[in-house]
């Protein structure tokens, strides 16, 4: 029985980057020998173990076979006499598909390296490839490649490699990808240091029009220049998720920013370069796109908030007391001031996200943060017991709470009640 470590830890050490995760493969072995060793046994679909002591996984070297469409139409053979190489031949990207013994990696990144495919040359020349054309039986590769072009924004993918992909696309292999796994996979790529690398090898390929029709058709519709110099608004919107990696968004804000102006892709023609309503038509579709592959209820509704009030979060400079109350309670803020807040960083990142204007100001945020923490601090129960006094009930009481929360907000700012 022989075990290596396979591999992003291989990768990454070879990259000089920190190894958070070792994943192991185990060569000669069956699961009874494992469990006798004190393994545990977690897979489902095929044996997987977790160390005894380490709680690293370490899964029996296996081979697969594609016996129908979809990352699931697998046939998956694990036994004593599937080699290291054969095991490598079904990953990915030979970047991903190289080994090092236990004890060889304690010596340096390439001492043992075993590489059967090429992958430490396609790491020197910056370049993503596939192993085996087997790579076109699994059509979850096609987001994967997409997301290590996010990660590694140096990195290219090889021309054969797309041809692969365009391929897939086009014999319909995309269409069977479940939404669970497509929204981990954006989930993750748009936790990476350049998501619009994502995007833009999805729309290559062909794969972005399938999965995200609503974003693939922004590419090519045109925005007004004065107030966007970059004119095209799928350009835009790679442009406010790199703005939103950049300073360090949570993936609910840059779920958010992929969302918040997909209704400019259904404006009318003949009122272009204009978008007069796109907000509720953007809320409309960011709906849908999350119905569709499943997301997560704080992405949902961050991105229904963001594509509701970004116009007036940007135009809240000029909001009288009274306007900026009612866009807190609109926004719910006083109940949920975290995702309020999260809502001024993804319209920071949209401000910012534009061709010339990626260090400007932003300060409706902190303004609007001042604005809040003035009608958080209002005594609420105090205000509604003095109404209760004066004989009002029902919205009267809420109506005198909403008058001191916009007097506290005129003083804080010095603007009119």
């Amino acid at each position: 029985m022989d075990t290596y470590i396979v591999g992003g830890a291989v990768r990454d050490a070879l990259l000089g980057r920190p190894v958070h995760d070792r994943d192991w493969v185990v060569v000669g072995a069956t699961p009874e020998q494992l469990a006798a060793q004190g393994y545990l046994p977690v897979g489902r679909d095929f044996p997987v173990f977790l160390h005894p002591e380490t709680r690293e996984e370490y899964a029996l070297a296996r081979t697969e076979r594609k016996i129908a469409r979809g990352y699931q139409g697998f046939a998956v053979q694990a036994d004593p006499g599937v080699t290291l190489e054969q095991d490598l031949a079904r990953r990915d990207l030979t970047i991903n598909a190289m080994a090092q013994r236990a004890g060889d990696a304690a010596r340096g990144p390439e001492a043992g390296l075993i590489d059967p495919y090429g992958g430490l040359a396609d790491l020197r020349a910056r370049r993503l490839h596939h192993v085996t054309d087997a790579f076109r039986e699994d059509p979850v590769r096609i987001l994967r490649v997409a997301r290590f072009a996010a990660r590694f924004a140096d990195f290219h993918v090889a021309d054969e490699t797309l041809a692969l992909m365009r391929g897939m696309v086009e014999d319909g292999e995309a269409d069977h990808l479940v939404p669970e796994r497509v929204w981990q996979e954006l989930a993750r790529g748009l936790m990476e240091a350049a998501p619009s690398r994502m995007f833009a090898v999805l729309r290559d390929c062909g794969a972005l029009a399938v999965l995200l029709p609503e974003l693939d058709r922004l590419w090519g519709v045109p925005q007004r220049a004065d107030h966007h110099p970059e004119v095209d608004t799928g350009v835009h919107a790679m442009m406010v998720l790199d703005m939103a990696a950049r300073l360090g968004a949570p993936l609910t804000v840059r779920f958010a920013c992929l969302c918040y102006d997909l209704g400019k892709g259904t404006t009318p023609a003949d009122v272009l370069p204009r978008h007069i309503g796109h907000e509720a038509r953007s809320a409309r579709l960011a709906a849908a796109v999350c119905e569709r592959l499943r997301v997560p209820g704080d992405c949902r509704a961050l991105a229904d908030l963001v594509a509701r009030e970004h116009g007036n979060i940007h135009g809240s400079g000029h909001f009288g007391a009274a306007a900026l109350v009612r866009l807190l309670t609109r926004c719910d803020a006083l109940r949920k001031p975290a995702r309020f807040a999260e809502a001024l960083l993804a319209c920071e990142c949209d401000a910012r996200g534009r061709l010339g204007l990626q260090e400007r100001p932003y300060p409706q945020r902190p303004r609007l943060l001042a604005v809040l923490a003035a009608a958080q601090a209002v005594d609420t129960a105090a205000v509604a017991a003095q109404a209760q006094a004066a004989g009002l009930a029902g919205p009267k009481v809420g109506e005198r709470i909403a008058q001191a929360r916009e007097a506290a907000v005129a003083q804080a700012l010095g603007v009119p009640a």
